[in-house]
């Protein structure tokens, strides 16, 4: 069986949430209705039917309290699916316990840690709300080994995070732009008359 993860483009430890915004966004792109006069339009029913058992083989196995890390025979076309070397550490995350999984992690000597052990760390400060980090980790764990499709769904989910939340920047901490500067020193100079026009309190 497909890794279902793999056929939405998400990381297992992708909340409910990201994992159903991610499900109608191929939904509506290989609607059949899309395709009602293309010759691309078998290709897209059987897109369309990946997706679906794919959505529900997640949801099936969230239900059951399954864990997420399942083996697949098959984990897509490009790369096959290799046994994680971290199978307590990805069940630590999945219950929530990251201090625990962390401690793991950072008992890894440096020398041996590969990019599996960049993308779990990345998972972590991602769940702990420290996203500058957990970002630096995707982009490592994707450079090490960019043919892996979960690090690579990973790094590119926080990369258009980034993206969107500071259009025309490429962090969240970009500093001030030259509008930012002038917008401030006209507040500064409106409030204070400290640049030498009239403000409120002259």
């Amino acid at each position: 069986m497909t890794n279902p993860y793999v056929v939405l483009g998400v990381s297992e430890f992708a909340t409910d949430e990201e994992i159903k915004t991610k499900y109608r966004e191929l939904a509506k792109k290989y609607h059949p209705d899309n395709y009602a006069d293309s010759p691309l339009a078998d290709v897209a029913e059987q897109k369309m039917k990946e997706i679906n058992e794919a959505y529900d083989a997640i949801c099936e196995m969230r239900r059951n309290g399954g864990s997420s890390s399942t083996n697949y025979s098959n984990y897509g076309s490009s790369s096959s699916y290799t046994r994680t070397a971290y199978p307590d550490v990805r069940r630590l995350i999945q219950d929530g316990r990251l201090d625990d999984a962390m401690q793991i992690l950072n008992g890894v000597s440096p020398t041996s840690r590969d990019a599996e052990w960049y993308f779990l760390m990345g998972m972590i400060y991602s769940r702990k709300g420290f996203s500058e980090q957990a970002y630096s980790y995707f982009q490592r764990a994707y450079q090490m080994n960019p043919q892996n499709s979960e690090f690579a769904a990973a790094f590119n989910s926080m990369n258009s995070r980034r993206t969107y939340q500071n259009p025309g920047y490429n962090t969240y901490d970009a500093g001030c732009s030259a509008c930012d500067i002038c917008t401030g020193i006209l507040c500064a100079d409106a409030c204070c008359n400290c640049c030498g026009g009239r403000g409120m309190c002259c």
